[in-house]
């Protein structure tokens, strides 16, 4: 179980408990997805019917006459892969801090690792688009180099254009001290139009933005702005500090080196979205946090080719 031991957590017999089979474990999805009544997964009718002995699509809509699942209208509409494993992959993600690979996953569920691969960039397609209300009160604002060296690559990837943040890609966030929220996203560049860019579109205006010394906060209007000499040493002064958001990369950097080992640069949103919005819920108990992260999955699609292509 990630986070504070206040919460309650959910132990591998106690899950197991909760999913003995696979019709236990689409009465738990039905009621995820259906807690106010069945809607199609189609039209989102609520006028639907039960068809006996009609598997795997058990339920028909009177209005647009189509048949469904309580798959349909979410990321498992066209997998195969039993409920029973989704959920298991769902409790995977959602406990493990420093994520889960796709080759213990691909173990753990008996599916090839391309199948663990493909299902969890499914569960973390519902950590997009986690909108969090702008900040308010004070906020970190800190970015991060996610990537390689230069000196561990084979001579022909190297490019050969000087070290340090050469050949990694930017991650900029803002971490909320009240409500202890993230916003991160992956830039392309970290100059003072992106940078005051990402304050200005997650913050309210008024609100204390607490920074090191880079020269691309410099003149951050609009925001009571503090901030840091790191370049001299000085990682706190009175309340200005990132050391917040900086746990949190090195959360992030953890799971990349420890488990990922790479996190490309076409999928590194995706990885982002997960450690951030795990980050988010990781008060809740952890049969809350599998609550949460289902209802997410809601409405969203994502096709293999999509994926790959």
């Amino acid at each position: 179980m990630s986070g504070k031991s206040k919460r309650v957590g959910l132990d591998v017999f106690e899950l197991f408990d909760l999913f003995p089979n696979e019709e236990a474990a689409t009465e738990w999805f039905e009621n995820v997805f259906w807690a106010n009544g069945r809607v199609c997964g189609h039209c989102g009718s609520e006028r639907t019917s039960v068809i006996k002995n009609k598997k795997p699509l058990p339920y028909r809509c009177k209005d647009c006459r189509k048949f469904f699942s309580v798959r349909h209208g979410t990321v498992m509409q066209h997998s195969k892969i039993p409920l029973r494993k989704w959920a298991v992959a769902i409790y995977q993600m959602t406990t493990g801090l420093k994520g889960t690979s796709s080759m213990k996953l691909h173990r753990d569920l008996k599916t090839t690792q391309t199948t663990a691969w493909f299902l969890m960039h499914r569960i973390r397609e519902a950590w997009n688009m986690f909108v969090c209300e702008k900040f308010e009160g004070e906020n970190e604002v800190d970015e991060t180099y996610i990537g390689g060296k230069e000196t561990n690559k084979h001579d022909s990837k190297k490019l050969k254009r000087g070290r340090g943040t050469v050949g990694k890609t930017a991650v900029t966030g803002v971490k909320n001290r009240g409500s202890k929220q993230i916003i991160a996203k992956v830039v392309e560049h970290t100059d003072s139009q992106t940078l005051q860019g990402f304050v200005k579109e997650n913050v309210v205006q008024g609100s204390t933005i607490y920074t090191d010394d880079a020269t691309a906060y410099q003149g951050l209007v609009d925001f009571e702005h503090k901030s840091v000499k790191h370049s001299v040493g000085e990682f706190v002064k009175g309340m200005a500090s990132t050391n917040g958001i900086e746990s949190f990369w090195a959360m992030l950097k953890r799971g990349y080196m420890g488990t990922y080992h790479k996190m490309s640069v076409k999928h590194l949103e995706r990885y982002v979205n997960e450690f951030v919005g795990r980050h988010n819920i990781r008060d809740l108990d952890t049969i809350e946090q599998m609550i949460c992260v289902t209802r997410l999955m809601k409405g969203k699609q994502l096709q293999y080719k999509e994926l790959v292509g």
